[in-house]
């Protein structure tokens, strides 16, 4: 089998290991004589996968006790609307902080169900960056202020949440389990699986348990979180297969030393990365604020943009697949999440530093 490396910014690289485990216990999970894509929802067997998938969540990212941990469907997407329809009713408001295209897209259905405002954008002048505290304009009656911890397609990262005088809701798609947080700092943290945790299908969701009745009686069940948070994430059908394969992707991440050790190493790999941009005499240019640059996604362009399509292609003939950067912007993006492989790294970088050569 010859594997390509997939920089794919989502759904994204897995463990091999973690694969290989899926594949050998597909057909019969234990001795239960079925797989766990058959399984029903309702099974002792499925229900210990579910249970010890909330624990390892709850030990790995240390979420303290007064948090639930949800586990639902609709990817971050549907966050957009829920979380202003159950954390801002009617008399309140909601601040975002509007750093890129996902903060956008948020603060657009925000406004469709509540009363939502931006509280510092960024207006694209200059280099990209993410505000400090003393820049957003929280309002009066603002329920909680919305940041994006790392935008996926602008390559730029929210360094720290402290001087925030608001509850925080956060975004972390990308960089869900990269990084340890201050929980004191958030009422609700939301990200979709299939980054750095696991296949698509699963939305993660880890709310403050004095929050979650606040939603007006006409939101819909579904879409209440207090109704997921009193059956445990089982009122319906759960998404079981992407479950169990973050249940697996979990235990790895346990084993590599858990959620410090990603987060150190986003940040020798992402630097391998930067550090070649930097030292390749403006051949490549990235448009973040070193300061706030992602340690998940990190963009680039050669200096000479009609080059662009020449490395994407040639990056294809050499297995390094899914580098072309999002369709809104262009360029290169390279997404290391958890999964990567360090030699994926390492042959990206040998790969951009070998274009340049020849091209520079």
């Amino acid at each position: 089998m010859t594997r390509v490396h997939n920089f794919s910014a989502g759904p994204a690289t897995m463990p091999v290991e973690v694969l290989q485990e899926l594949s050998d216990e597909l057909v019969e999970h234990g001795t239960s004589g079925q797989s766990v894509i058959e399984m029903s929802h309702r099974s002792p067997e499925y229900e210990a996968i579910h249970t010890e998938t909330l624990d390892l969540l709850r030990s790995l990212w240390a979420i303290p006790d007064g948090f639930e941990i949800l586990l639902l469907q609709g990817g971050a997407t549907l966050q957009f609307a829920m979380v202003p329809m159950n954390l801002a009713p009617e008399g309140t408001k909601a601040g975002y902080i509007n750093s890129g295209v996902w903060a956008a897209k948020a603060l657009e259905d925000a406004h469709r169900v509540a009363d939502a405002y931006q509280a510092w954008g960024n207006s694209g002048e200059g280099l990209a960056r993410m505000p400090q505290a003393s820049e957003v304009g929280v309002e009066p009656g603002t329920a909680y202020l919305h940041v994006t911890s790392n935008e996926t397609i602008g390559g730029v990262r929210m360094v720290d949440f402290d001087g925030f005088d608001v509850p925080l809701v956060g975004d972390m798609s990308s960089d869900m389990l990269g990084r340890p947080i201050n929980w004191d700092r958030f009422d609700l943290v939301y990200g979709g699986a299939q980054k750095n945790l696991g296949p698509s299908g699963l939305t993660l969701v880890v709310a403050r348990s004095d929050v979650l009745d606040r939603a007006d009686q006409k939101v819909p069940n579904y879409l209440r979180y207090s109704f997921h948070s009193k059956a445990n994430s089982l009122a319906n059908t759960p998404p079981t297969f992407s479950v169990w394969a973050v249940n697996k992707v979990l235990k790895w991440i346990g084993s590599k030393g858990g959620v410090q050790a990603m987060e150190q190493r986003a940040i020798e790999r992402s630097n391998m990365v930067y550090e070649l941009i930097d030292s390749s005499n403006g051949f490549y240019v990235n448009p973040v604020e070193p300061a706030y640059r992602s340690h998940m996604n990190i963009v680039l362009q050669p200096s000479d943009p009609s080059l662009t399509n020449e490395l994407i292609t040639e990056a294809d003939d050499a297995g390094l697949i899914n580098l072309k950067g999002h369709r809104s912007v262009g360029g290169v993006r390279v997404s290391i999440y958890n999964g990567m492989p360090n030699d994926g790294v390492e042959a990206v970088v040998e790969f951009l530093s070998s274009f340049a050569q020849k091209r520079g």
